[in-house]
């Protein structure tokens, strides 16, 4: 991350002068430059971090000046044992009361008792952070008097010291961390450049911030800092301090990867349709097989250079765990980005954003029809590669499709999005499945339309997410306390019953009625303990009209192993009508452990576990400190939740121990 500049217009001419002591009248050489400071100068808010007290300070300075008022170091709060500060309240120039004077003639009151401060807190040992602002004033304020306070002199004594030819420039500069505020977001990208004799911004590789869209941004993050201490968020800025890239996780987004982290999809949908908002999101499957997030942001440019800065942010932010399967949309620079950051990763294109294009791509031609139907059978009814080949040649054949540009790319990366070429990966309902023609919605589908202004989504952000967290919790609720409704005499549907949650339930269900379509399952052949059998299923094709298919299926007798042609399990995360026919032709009565994934499991998160991959020699390391409290921190919200009870006991100790880590640090201190 670079380091951005807060103010980059001079405040100074090369021949202002100031008086030493109290505040006297200075002339400008360029009005419009203070009011270019005082639209740029953004007020302090809770949340903001510094790398030094130093910093802090220059930056309420900065802020006062453009404000008109001068500020002071009103207190300070120092570690007794080290004389190291670590509190400290920045107060205006104006606070509190001067002592009075025995003296003849003394000075005139100019203190006012002014309330305007901001206090700052050292945090992590490292950074300086607002725990608290007063904006106002008790006595007048305005830029447009052009006073000169003791503050300000120390600014301007900084920049004549160093004797430069060029008028001095007031500059703050705030480095950005994984959870710091980086106030000069209000540099994004402006309509108009007004800087001379310099080659013009390109404003297509910025994000396109319109008026009150910035201060959305920043605020929200300021905002969420706040109330949610693992809150995580970078910004990338050129080097002129215009914003380029923006991500962001909150707290449910990480903890949820800690459990989710299997498989994932990147939801490109406003890039692609050309929202005004250039929203990417980072999505993955829960136990309730529902869709929950895992972060997302602003990108400027769909390029190599922009996907991997986002790619890098979300993997930081993760704390460098991959996934296993990645699910993106056809796109070249995607595909770079991809390799490039996740190389271990199995990198395939979502085919519901594929066929959702269908019509715009190929809607035009001649047969269309006739050519969506041969598509729709290549793509969903091919069992094998040479089905999916055939059907394939036929299409392009019948209608002389050879060159279709859209179509020869399609094929050429077919290995990345036709089901029968991902039989062998997991994709636990990622990809739009096998014989389902409608691809899955979006995580903010109702939330975000076409002219969706930055500002709005920040507003139906939280909402969106709120009822995605209400959701979930409601299902945690009736999947531990409801018992759910069999309906067959099957004991692969009470076992089922019995550990999964009730949505995934619902799903396993429908595949243990459907066995009841399925017929004649026949042995055709046996080598050694695999044996290899053929399942017939009536299914119904267009209308009502009825088709019988056969699917094959290999049976392991030693280890209970089964497979079928379909490949439901690796496409959805559970077993097939066809593999449970066989099954329970084989005298199997439970469902052997291996398809029982945990991941689906109503008690999965109580049962996670927290101690994967930290060992002992973590504890030298602060990082891992945290990580470490982080992990174990999530097994106690689980039990927590469980009841009233439980809530009631988590929180009685929890109050406890931070009532003992207070006497701690007043020990050290």
């Amino acid at each position: 991350m670079e380091a951005v500049c807060l103010n980059s217009q001079p405040v100074f001419g090369e021949g202002d002068e100031y008086e030493d002591g109290g505040c006297s009248m200075v002339e400008q050489s360029d009005e419009a430059q203070e009011m270019q400071l005082k639209k740029e100068s953004l007020p302090p808010t809770v949340g903001l971090e510094f790398e030094s007290f130093d910093e802090a300070y220059d930056f309420y300075n900065v802020y006062a000046k453009g404000q008109g008022f001068g500020i002071r170091v009103s207190n300070s709060w120092f570690r007794s044992k080290r004389r190291e500060r670590y509190r400290a309240k920045l107060s205006c120039s104006s606070a509190g009361f001067k002592k009075k004077s025995e003296a003849n003639n003394p000075r005139p009151e100019t203190r006012t008792g002014c309330p305007a401060m901001v206090i700052v807190k050292l945090v992590d040992a490292q950074r300086w952070r607002i725990v608290e602002v007063e904006l106002e004033h008790n006595h007048p304020v305005s830029p447009e008097i052009k006073r000169f306070y003791k503050s300000h002199k120390k600014m301007f004594l900084a920049a004549k010291k160093g004797k430069l030819p060029e008028p001095v420039q007031e500059i703050h500069t705030i480095k950005v961390y994984r959870t710091a505020v980086v106030d000069a977001i209000c540099n994004g990208h402006s309509k108009t450049d007004d800087r001379d004799d310099r080659t013009p911004v390109d404003h297509s590789k910025h994000l396109d911030l319109k008026e009150g869209d910035a201060h959305a941004v920043y605020n929200y993050f300021c905002r969420m800092k706040l109330t949610n201490p693992n809150f995580f968020y970078l910004m990338d800025f050129d080097d002129e301090g215009h914003l380029k890239n923006v991500f962001w996780a909150d707290a449910r987004s990480r903890i949820a990867y800690n459990y989710f982290s299997d498989t994932i999809t990147l939801d490109t949908a406003s890039l692609t349709n050309k929202y005004e908002i250039p929203l990417i999101s980072f999505v993955g499957v829960n136990h309730h097989g529902q869709s929950v997030l895992l972060g997302c942001g602003f990108l400027g440019q769909e390029s190599v250079e922009y996907f991997v800065w986002m790619f890098r942010a979300w993997l930081t932010c993760m704390l460098g765990q991959h996934p296993q399967v990645i699910v993106t949309d056809l796109s070249r620079p995607l595909h770079i980005a991809v390799s490039e950051v996740f190389p271990q990763a199995r990198h395939c294109y979502c085919l519901s954003y594929i066929m959702h294009r269908v019509p715009e791509k190929l809607g035009g031609l001649d047969g269309f029809e006739a050519i969506k139907r041969q598509l729709n059978k290549a793509v969903y009814d091919s069992l094998k590669i040479s089905e999916f080949e055939a059907f394939w040649g036929e299409m392009i054949n019948q209608h002389s499709l050879r060159d279709n540009k859209w179509l020869q790319l399609l094929y050429e990366d077919r290995q990345r999005w036709a089901p029968v070429y991902l039989k062998d990966t997991s994709f636990l309902g990622m990809l739009s499945p096998v014989n389902e023609r409608e691809g899955s919605s979006a995580f903010f589908d109702g939330y975000v339309h076409k002219h969706t202004s930055f500002k709005e989504f920040l507003d139906k952000y939280d909402l969106a997410l709120q009822r995605k967290h209400l959701k979930e919790a409601m299902e945690d609720f009736e999947s531990r306390n409801s018992s759910f409704e069999l309906k067959t005499k099957s004991k692969f549907e009470f076992q089922l019953s019995k550990v999964y949650t009730k949505e995934m339930f619902k799903k396993c269900q429908i595949e243990v009625e459907g066995m009841y379509s399925c017929f004649n399952t026949k042995q055709v052949t046996i080598n050694g303990p695999i044996v290899t059998f053929v399942v017939k299923e009536r299914i119904e094709v267009e209308g009502s009209e009825k088709e019988v298919r056969h699917y094959e299926v290999l049976y392991e007798t030693t280890q209970n192993e089964v497979r079928c042609i379909c490949s439901l399990f690796n496409f959805k995360g559970y077993l097939c009508r066809h593999a449970l026919s066989v099954l329970n032709y084989n005298g199997v009565e439970e469902i052997p452990s291996q398809y029982i994934l945990p991941r689906w499991n109503k008690a999965y998160k109580r049962n996670f576990p927290v101690d994967i991959g930290l060992s002992e020699a973590d504890v030298y390391s602060p990082v891992q400190w945290y990580n470490h409290l982080f992990r174990r921190a999530l097994k106690v919200v689980e039990e927590g939740a469980q009841s009233l009870e439980h809530y009631e006991a988590v929180m009685q100790e929890l109050n406890s121990l931070l009532t003992k880590l207070s006497l701690i640090d007043k020990n050290i201190m």
